[in-house]
């Protein structure tokens, strides 16, 4: 083979070479400048387009495919037209793992940034809080007045309630868990009931199924019911069970109850804090001082502590309580011993009392 042909050939590979290299690094600074622009190119509106110079909100619906996000974030106003944001989110490998929900982006933000964050899920949450002894009238007001839910229920009577929940009790009173529920802004109020609503339900059964026999309770809304009062009547948890034993105790020797706070809740809402003897002898279904039993509904959202302290009760013999004034109660298997704790805790501290004296 002559030099001539040799040094041809020599030039031809390296040219081929050289060419592939040349296109190798072109796609390469290609991708670069791609990535860099999904990055560092903001989508989101500058902060002063913003109302107070907050972070920009948007909102992708459930069951959203990538056409669909793109589409609707290009309507609540981020600045890429439907296609780059498909190529970018597919660029990133996300097209498949974009979540629902409402995202709080921060101003400036890139796409690439706001990809990512809606694939990771990381979304604005809301919470509301149900306080065990909490009553029905507390929590349809901290419901109504949330400002992150739509307020299908606001007006709603009672009974229109229960309905719109599927639920058959006597009223709507104790019927919701206390727990805190996390949601998405805008979700509807009745979501919050619903699940409520359920989590109790699930609650209540399974407490249910631990019930003994001989326990005087027929049916697991009879055990909401004493499970509310036991929430009410207790300032100490570790009491809890000691004065569901004086209740059950009381049901057992068909006593009356005498429990203050089915009176106050008799009285509603304007009850003013000052539990008057006048009030201690009207007449009411919840006035357990003049009737024997149980009210006819619960009169707060018990806590699971309370109901599974219903089911299984102190052995006690135990007829009556008093508080201490410290939270805690002294319990008497006797009036005798129970007046002589009445003097004790609450005549000689020349206090009007809170008549937590059963």
């Amino acid at each position: 083979m002559s030099r001539k042909f040799q040094r041809r050939t020599l030039f031809i590979k390296h040219s081929k070479f050289g060419g592939w290299k040349s296109f190798v690094l072109s796609l390469i600074g290609i991708l670069i400048l791609i990535y860099a622009a999904i990055f560092l190119w903001p989508v989101v509106p500058s902060a002063s387009n913003i109302p107070e110079g907050s972070a920009y909100r948007i909102k992708i619906a459930p069951q959203s495919g990538l056409s669909s996000i793109s589409k609707q974030l290009a309507a609540q106003g981020i600045s890429s037209n439907v296609l780059t944001f498909q190529i970018a989110a597919r660029a990133l490998f996300l097209s498949s793992k974009l979540k629902p929900g409402t995202y709080q982006l921060p101003t400036r933000a890139s796409l690439g940034n706001i990809l990512l964050q809606i694939a990771r899920g990381d979304r604005v949450r809301e919470s509301i809080a149900i306080i065990p002894g909490m009553t029905i009238w507390q929590l349809r007001a901290l419901i109504d007045n949330h400002p992150a839910l739509i307020h299908q229920t606001k007006g709603m009577s009672s009974k229109e309630l229960l309905q719109a929940l599927g639920l058959f009790y006597p009223g709507d009173e104790g019927l919701f868990y206390p727990d805190t529920y996390i949601f998405d802004p805008d979700d509807s109020d009745i979501s919050i009931y619903r699940r409520a609503s359920q989590a109790m339900q699930k609650q209540l059964n399974a407490v249910w199924g631990q019930k003994d026999e001989a326990l005087p309770l027929k049916t697991p809304y009879e055990l909401l019911i004493l499970g509310s009062i036991v929430e009410k009547e207790t300032g100490r948890s570790s009491d809890r069970s000691l004065v569901a034993a004086v209740f059950v105790n009381r049901l057992n020797l068909n006593m009356p109850l005498q429990t203050d706070p089915t009176v106050i809740y008799g009285i509603g809402p304007q009850f003013d804090g000052n539990l008057r003897k006048a009030d201690l002898r009207k007449d009411s279904p919840y006035n357990t001082y003049m009737r024997k039993g149980l009210p006819p509904t619960p009169i707060a959202m018990p806590s699971k502590e309370s109901l599974q302290a219903v089911i299984n009760p102190e052995k006690s013999d135990a007829i009556y309580f008093v508080a201490r004034g410290d939270g805690s109660s002294h319990f008497s298997k006797t009036l005798k011993e129970h007046e002589s704790a009445v003097d004790q805790f609450q005549r000689k501290r020349n206090a009007p009392a809170k008549s937590n004296s059963q």
